[in-house]
Formats: structure tokens, sequence, C-alpha cells
């Protein structure tokens, strides 16, 4: 078996090798498309939070209800996970992309009729189970289309969709509210997702059977290491799924998301309304302003991915390229925690655009490491939603501890120093208790 801190990942095409002219790029296509529609999820879940300052009329909710509903989403969509990467590797992309998109799209349509605190609950819920399969899908996508010395850039493509769906929910949601109204809001964006699922469903296949996908292609992606069930070992394919969890790699990987996502989903839930209440901005400024970090965390992301892979195609091993963006972006994003302790509104941006960065990159890697240490192909989906579902418990914990402490202090200081404080603990997870990244070992017994 092939080392993964090869460049090339198996034998075959020399990573430094031209490709051929006549090579058709289906693969970059497929991705781009997952990108629209994780940036499609992630519009859809962050639009709540940035219209429920301007719903006040309809809904006296307090922080700490505002917390709950947003705690929401993250029940049904964290324990869905466990299911949801089993699902995917079962049915693959076409069908799991497809039937989720239905899913929340249609939900996403239906907080537009929520009445209260409980219908306003329940549909953000139902909204949680339809997103589960997404990421878990597109971390599946990239094992299969991609060698890995152009994995890291492809992961950094679609798991920036979450960020550029965050980034244009800012002055997509706050234009419809002006021209429309809130529930117009969750229509709109909820149609999007049903047109998305359509065109994901008519051009998707795995690249064997994909009719645009020539023959130097598929050799280019099967030689330079893609997971695919034509290079799997018998052995491994038949590990059980419960089994994973004795593994030390598959548990840090787990805490360490949990860490990373502390941090970023301050940005999905409370960063508008810490924009408006803490720094007094308006509509306007919400709208403009309020996308600089998540623009920036775009760029950082791209370039990361880009960098990574750019040294692992120079011999530089996997294991180190991974833990080098991986921690180092848990320690970046902790500057999270200064942010409310500076007295400039631009500063606090600022601020707030680094530890943004920092975390992308450090998602990055992240979502790049089910493909890296998967035993088997079968396996990929399956590690993707563990880690994704420990990283989502902060979805539930977090917003409900944003939303205490700031009713009990009167300020967003107090919880964002802890988000910080947790970021650094990710990040010494990573570098000390992960052991190193390579493919799992299977059991002769297993």
């Amino acid at each position: 078996m092939t080392a993964l801190g090869s460049p090339t990942g198996r034998t075959g095409t020399a990573a430094g090798s031209t490709k051929p002219r006549t090579m058709t790029r289906m693969r970059w296509a497929i991705i781009w498309l997952a990108f629209v529609g994780l940036s499609i999820n992630y519009l859809d879940r962050s639009s709540l939070g940035v219209a429920l300052p301007f719903m006040g009329e309809d809904f006296h909710l307090t922080a700490t209800q505002q917390g709950l509903i947003f705690a929401a989403f993250f029940w049904a969509y964290d324990f869905c996970q466990l299911a949801a990467g089993w699902y995917v590797d079962k049915v693959g992309p076409r069908r799991s992309f497809t039937l989720a998109a239905l899913w929340w799209s249609v939900f996403t349509m239906a907080t537009a009729f929520a009445r209260g605190f409980w219908s306003l609950f329940a549909a953000r819920f139902l909204l949680g189970v339809g997103e589960s399969p997404a990421p878990s899908t597109s971390a599946k996508v990239v094992a299969t289309w991609f060698p890995v010395r152009e994995r890291a850039f492809a992961t950094s493509i679609w798991d920036s969709g979450s960020r550029v769906g965050a980034v244009i929910a800012l002055p997509i949601v706050t234009l419809l509210v002006s021209l429309t109204s809130w529930q117009g809001v969750f229509i709109i964006i909820g149609a999007l997702g049903l047109v998305w699922a359509v065109v994901w469903w008519k051009v998707y296949r795995d690249p064997q059977q994909h009719p645009r996908v020539g023959a130097e292609e598929l050799a280019y992606i099967q030689e330079g290491g893609a997971r695919g069930s034509d290079s799997d070992d018998e052995g491994a394919a038949k590990l059980p799924w419960r089994a994973l969890f004795k593994y030390r790699t598959i548990l840090a990987m787990m805490f360490g998301f949990f860490c990373l996502n502390s941090a970023i989903y301050f940005f999905i839930t409370f960063f508008p309304s810490y924009l408006v209440k803490e720094r007094g901005f308006d509509l306007l400024k919400l709208g403009f302003f309020g996308a600089i970090p998540g623009i920036c965390a775009v760029l950082a992301g791209w370039l990361g991915g880009y960098l990574a892979d750019k040294a692992v195609r120079r011999g530089h091993s996997v294991n180190k390229v991974r833990k080098a963006a991986i921690a180092g972006g848990l320690a970046g994003g902790s500057v999270i925690m200064f942010a409310a302790m500076v007295p400039e509104a631009w500063m606090a941006l600022a601020l707030l655009s680094v530890a943004y960065s920092s975390l992308t990159v450090a998602a990055t890697g992240i979502w790049s490491l089910p493909a890296d240490v998967a035993p088997s192909s079968r396996h990929v989906g399956s590690i993707g939603g563990l880690q994704n579902f420990a990283s989502n418990l902060a979805g539930i914990f977090t917003p409900i501890l944003i939303g205490v402490l700031v009713d009990a202090t009167g300020s967003f200081l107090a919880p964002l120093a802890v988000i910080g404080g947790v970021a650094l603990l990710g990040a010494a997870n990573y570098l000390f208790f992960m052991g190193r990244i390579e493919r799992l070992k299977v059991p002769a017994a297993a």
C-alpha cells in the first residue's frame, strides 16, 4: 500500500509531470457545482441569523430563546451526522446530495410560515435534518474525483461554499428584507435549492461512469490516489463502522473539529447581532461591512488549499502539511477573543477577519482528513460524518452559551474569550494527540 506522504499517492503519473493537453477537466466542474450547493446550504442556515434582528415585531425573543432556536438546527443536524456519513457511503453522492437539497429547501421555505417560538424552532430542527448529508457528500466527491496532490485545493473550493453562503446571506437577506419581507427571504432562497437539486441530479456521476470524462482524466484521477472502490483493499473495506471509534486518529479528529466549530459558529449565529447590538451597525453597514470577514475567509481558504497541494507536490508529507494548516489555523483563530476588547468597530472587524480566515485554513485541512485516513473508499463519508457529528456539538452548545453569557453580562467579551481558548485547545489536540496522519491500518482479524 502506498504511503500517503508520497507526492503521487499511488504509482503512475508523477507529481511533476505535464498533464496531457487533451485531458478533460470535468473534476473541476463537479467540485464547483458542489461549491454552489454548499453556498446555498449555508445561505439557508445563515439567513435566520441575519433576518432575526429584523423580525422583532413578530417574534419577541430573548437572547436565550434565540440561542435555543439556533441550537435547534444543530441538534438535528448534528445527531443526523452519524447516519448521514453511512448513508453517503451507501447510496453515493448523486442521490445523497439531491435528496438532501430537496429536503432542506422545503423546510427553508417553511420558515416563512412560522408564527412563534415553537414553530420557528420546529422549522429550524427539520432544516438541520435535511442539511446533514451535505459536508460528508462533498468530502466523498473529493475523495472520488481528485488525486492526493489536488485534494486540499478541491476541498477548499467546496468548503468555501460555507463561507460564501454566510457572506452573501448578509447583503442578500438585508436586501430582500428591504424589498419584500422577512417571509419573502425564506421563500426565495428555498427555491434556489430546489433548482440546484435538479441540476446536481442531471450532472453528477462518478468519474468511471461520467460521459464527459476522457480516458486521460480518468487515468490521472485513479493513478493520483483517488479513493475509488477499485483501489480498495478487501479486508479494509469490510471494517465495520463501529470499529472506527477504536482509532485514536478518529477520536482526535472528532475533538479537534469540535474546537474549530466552537469558533466558526459564532460567525453563523450571533455575528450579525454582535455588529448591530455591540457595534451599532444599521442595516446598510451590516450588509456591507459585515461581509468583510467572510470574504477574507473565502480567499484565505483557497490560498491555503493551493499552498497545501503545492507543498505535497514538492514532496512534503501529507502529515506535516495537514498539521501545519490545521494547528496554525486554530492558533490564528484564537485572536477572536480580542475582538470584543478593542474600542473601535474597524479594529474588531480586522481581528474577526484574521480569526475567520485562519479558521478557514484549518477547516480546509480538517475536511481533507477523511480521504487521507479512510481505510477504504467505503469509509470516507462515514469518517466525515463522525468528525462532523462531534464538530456540531459546538453548534448545540455554543449558541446557547453565547446567549446565556450575553444576557448575564450584557456584552460579548466573556463568550469570545471562551471561544478563543477552545481554539487554542484544538490546536494542541492536532499537534500532540492526533498521531500521524496516514491511512488507518486494519487488523487482520477485522
